[in-house]
């Protein structure tokens, strides 16, 4: 299932954000004007849709708190259109926000709107025992990134006392410029290690240890309550969608038949056995069945060197531009 995010960037470095003014959309009111026209023509809000759109404005110092808010307004619109953003990532952003607006997270959120259970975030690394209380009665939920705050540097996230608090949590994987790979499994494998890693004051530290089965939660219906979809995804049980991954017993697997689901999550298979997606096999003895393989290759590899020609002739108009003053 996809559920695509509408991204958008409008506070350039010389107006105190962080993103080169180059990479931003300053016109606002283009923004909102596309974001419409994405959610009218492409968002299905049928509780088994196979494709919805999110609202995502990037982050609280690439966006003003005037889009902010108007994105917020424009999603509650419809039925069905959640909002996403990335939030207390690292501690340069709690630095950001206090700076700027004087707040912390919970505090930025509800001046923007954005304290509901419509609106899920991405990271939340740096939030306290007081960011979590709010984000327990807003009904918020959380995107946990393992791979990319690593990679970044960011910190470790406090997922097992997210999960105390009832907060919804799920897996991310962040962006391929800070991740890579965006292998789900991989990451609730990283999730479950990197639970391991931080650090603690007392004897009883794997108390703050995620265990395979809470990752299993966070890949599934940890997942589904942060689309708000978990009354229909996320379970194999009766009147769900038939979304249904497998792994068969292969070399990987030696040695796990006593715990097969730590097996999963502690070797992370790279390659699924079966995919059902919406009741459709989609991939039969790790070989895709829905689709030619070598041809979606070579279409995102033509998609990839396109990028990069527009990215290279933007830079040399930029360029010029400067030489030109």
């Amino acid at each position: 299932r996809f559920q695509p995010v509408r991204g958008c960037m409008s506070l350039g470095r010389s107006r105190g954000g962080l993103p080169p003014d180059e990479c931003v959309e300053e016109d606002e009111g283009a923004i909102l004007e596309d974001m419409t026209r994405l959610v009218e023509r492409y968002h299905d809000p049928d509780p088994l849709s196979m494709l919805r759109i999110a609202l995502g404005p990037c982050s609280p110092f690439s966006v003003t708190k005037d889009l902010m808010r108007d994105v917020a307004r424009l999603a509650r619109r419809y039925d069905g259109v959640l909002l996403h953003t990335h939030l207390a990532e690292n501690e340069n952003d709690i630095e950001y926000c206090s700076t700027r607006f004087g707040e912390r997270p919970k505090d930025y959120i509800a001046s923007v709107e954005w304290d509901k259970n419509d609106c899920w975030f991405a990271h939340c690394v740096q939030l306290d025992h007081e960011d979590m209380l709010h984000f327990a009665k807003c009904g918020c939920g959380i995107a946990h990134c393992p791979s990319s705050n690593m990679r970044l540097g960011s910190g470790i996230a406090p997922v097992k006392q997210l999960l105390r608090h009832s907060i919804p949590v799920g897996l991310g994987a962040d962006g391929s410029a800070s991740n890579d790979n965006s292998h789900l499994l991989s990451e609730a494998r990283m999730a479950v290690l990197l639970s391991r890693v931080r650090p603690c004051a007392s004897a009883s530290c794997n108390e703050n240890w995620l265990t395979p089965r809470e990752a299993l939660y966070l890949a599934t219906l940890g997942g589904a309550k942060c689309l708000n979809r978990e009354d229909h995804l996320g379970k194999i049980i009766p009147g769900y969608a038939a979304d249904i991954v497998g792994w068969g017993t292969s070399l990987g697997f030696l040695g796990c038949a006593s715990d097969p689901l730590a097996g999963l999550f502690l070797t992370a298979p790279s390659k699924v056995t079966m995919s059902v997606i919406n009741g459709r096999f989609v991939v039969w003895d790790e070989e895709f069945v829905a689709l030619n393989l070598d041809s979606v290759v070579r279409e995102a590899e033509e998609a990839s060197q396109e990028l990069l020609r527009l990215a290279k002739e933007k830079q040399n108009e930029n360029e010029s531009r400067e030489k030109g003053l």
